[in-house]
């Protein structure tokens, strides 16, 4: 079956992701954020890393399990809930929750103040997500397309849509956090 444009996520709730970094940056365009470039810089090394990590462990994971041929043969990244056995679904949902708790630990030691501590959890888990899908293109060939469906997360439920909405999502993010902080702006503005 060829990869098909979905517009929409399922849940539908999952939809709503990609007004966060949108209303984030509503919020700190005015005052912007006190977070330094070295911080940044990083922060942003830690998320790509981890987010190679994130890759290589899920690709040995499934190829353990006979769920993911390789790069030899067609890949089926995302296959079927009901094809995961159980007792894997639940180490997936502990991975994650895992995950999670890395990222908001390293936002919470990289900044002091609320504001910036969630952006540097969004920016790191930003870039944490888009390593992740380039380290899979890189090593194993997957996605083929940005139209290839995807589990996003099993947390509380399973997250699913086509690669193109996390990407979309994590690329809004990460632009929206270096222009907050005044890297992506012209420090000599007109007054």
């Amino acid at each position: 079956m060829a990869d098909a444009f979905r517009l929409f996520a399922q849940p539908w709730w999952v939809n709503l992701l990609v007004l966060v970094p949108l209303l984030s940056f509503y919020f700190w365009r005015r005052s912007g954020l006190a977070i330094a470039r070295l911080t940044l810089a990083i922060a942003a090394a830690f998320g790509i890393a981890f987010g190679f990590v994130e890759a290589a462990v899920v690709v040995y994971l499934r190829a353990a399990v006979g769920l993911f041929p390789g790069r030899g043969g067609a890949p089926d990244y995302a296959p079927a809930l009901q094809d995961i056995p159980q007792n894997l679904l639940d180490i997936e949902v502990l991975r994650e929750a895992a995950t999670i708790i890395m990222l908001v630990s390293i936002a919470l030691l990289a900044a002091r103040r609320a504001r910036e501590r969630w952006a540097m959890f969004l920016y790191i888990f930003a870039l944490w997500d888009l390593a992740y899908y380039a380290g899979l293109r890189a090593t194993v060939g997957w996605p083929p397309s940005l139209l290839a469906d995807d589990i996003l997360f099993l947390i509380p439920v399973p997250w699913i849509s086509n690669v193109w909405y996390p990407l979309l999502v994590s690329g809004l993010t990460v632009f929206a956090v270096v222009f907050a902080t005044g890297i992506g702006q012209s420090r000599h503005a007109d007054a």
